[in-house]
């Protein structure tokens, strides 16, 4: 994803290895979640420029398997289900050009 994502030419990019659709972290972990977006916001004041990518230092709790099992028992958000359905949407997205 980060690859693509660059390819669209965001100012600035965090990446975080957590299992689609849950990009701040697990459900009901607030903790986690907040510093997930803190650190997300610090990369508002650090990035150096344009095409700036930073990997959050963030591991998911759970293993690969089992994060893809529970993800197989939460339906996903809406948008995550609209992308998953029409991927080539996300350079819409990416690029401001919302779907209706």
């Amino acid at each position: 994803m980060p690859d693509l994502t660059r390819k669209v030419g965001v100012p600035r990019l965090a990446g975080i290895s957590y299992p689609l659709s849950r990009p701040l972290g697990r459900p009901h972990d607030a903790e986690g979640q907040r510093a997930v977006l803190r650190a997300t916001l610090e990369l508002l004041e650090s990035a150096s420029g344009p095409d700036h990518y930073v990997e959050l230092p963030f591991v998911w709790p759970e293993s690969v398997a089992r994060a893809r099992n529970a993800s197989k028992e939460v339906p996903p958000s809406p948008i995550a289900a609209l992308l998953l359905k029409e991927p080539w949407l996300i350079p819409k997205l990416y690029s401001g050009r919302i779907p209706a």
